[in-house]
């Protein structure tokens, strides 16, 4: 079979051009075939790209993470979770880009290949949940100061994560039992989805989960953002001008940078793939399938981009982790006499004033 002559049927069954075999008599329009020469060029390059930048930001940041940021602030233990769940993933990369090398065969079994497509939601939602996290817990710093301060601790967040994994894990076993191979021929395809006659069924658990761990949260921080708006407007007692400056623009910069990782790598993917599967059950014609098919395919690798996006957010939106990073790369050593008086400030005004100390807490 010439290879370049191969063409998909939307319900994951590839075949060739002139032939028309499907899986089952429940298959979802498979009289559809789409031409996807497209992906086995597209995924394994932008894979390759996540998987190499990947491993070297998330690997930095979790080494920055466990020795030199210690003791941890909440926020920060937030963040080392999410590092953690990046590099869980990017190290399931390499299996899906020989997959798609290869043109969608899949030597590896059927258990690393339901591992493999785990890996990818739990990262997804993960990163979802704990950028929620983050996102609430600023939300606090900056209308809740005093009871942030005194209230909020660091192993409080550590259960936080813990209820994030739980919950995730949790929502994603029937992935497990979903997912599974197929033969094409000489090829072993490993699905996405689920079986042709369990896609109806696929359909239903999947949008309960997008509700539950996509929806839900971004709901969560829209509403989080929008009050931390209107406070960020108005005077804050206590905070002279620059403080309320410098707090002002490391929040609009938080803000700014979730929301940009949403539109970029959480949201098209989301309604690319409600779109697709919906198409199909629907039973849509082809060309409309063949167009959503299509958006779905080249949001994938958006939907994986996060994991290179968030350490540059530990970067441009966490001061400390900042500073010390810039400080580990070029061997600088700290002014121990400088750093005492910052110190010694910093206890003063912690008597002085409480939501300057609980805005600092909020910082990475």
């Amino acid at each position: 079979m010439n290879s370049f002559s191969r063409k998909i049927v939307s319900g994951n069954l590839s075949l060739p051009s002139t032939t028309l075999i499907p899986m089952s008599s429940k298959e979802v329009n498979f009289s559809c075939l789409f031409n996807e020469e497209f992906k086995y060029i597209l995924l394994p390059v932008s894979y390759s790209l996540v998987c190499f930048l990947g491993l070297i930001l998330n690997s930095v940041a979790l080494w920055m993470f466990i020795t030199k940021m210690r003791p941890w602030k909440p926020c920060t233990v937030y963040m080392f979770h999410l590092a953690l769940s990046d590099a869980l993933y990017v190290l399931s990369l390499p299996m899906l880009i020989y997959y798609y090398a290869n043109r969608s065969h899949w030597p590896f079994g059927v258990f690393l290949c339901k591992i493999v497509r785990f890996l990818f939601y739990a990262n997804l939602y993960c990163s979802i949940l704990f950028l929620t996290c983050i996102s609430v817990h600023r939300y606090l710093g900056i209308c809740h100061p005093i009871r942030t301060l005194t209230m909020v601790k660091p192993h409080h967040a550590h259960m936080v994560c813990g209820f994030v994994w739980t919950a995730v894990i949790a929502c994603l076993v029937p992935k497990l039992i979903f997912v599974t191979t197929s033969q094409r021929g000489n090829d072993t395809l490993c699905h996405d989805t689920s079986r042709p006659d369990e896609f109806h069924n696929y359909v239903t658990y999947n949008s309960v989960v997008m509700v539950l761990l996509f929806i839900l949260p971004f709901l969560v921080i829209v509403v989080c953002y929008c009050l931390m708006a209107r406070a960020l407007c108005q005077p804050r007692k206590g905070l002279s001008r620059s403080q309320q400056s410098s707090s002002r623009k490391k929040s609009i910069k938080l803000i700014i940078l979730v929301l940009v990782v949403f539109a970029i790598c959480f949201v098209p993917f989301h309604i690319t793939r409600s779109l697709y599967y919906a198409f199909r059950i629907l039973d849509a014609d082809c060309k409309s399938l063949n167009i959503v098919n299509f958006a779905y395919k080249i949001t994938r690798p958006l939907a994986s981009m996060n994991s290179c996006v968030d350490p540059i957010i530990y970067f441009l939106a966490g001061d400390l982790y900042r500073s010390k990073l810039i400080r580990v790369f070029t061997r600088q050593t700290p002014n121990t006499r400088s750093t005492a008086y910052v110190h010694e400030n910093n206890i003063g005004l912690t008597f002085k004033n409480p939501e300057a100390q609980a805005s600092n807490e909020s910082r990475l």
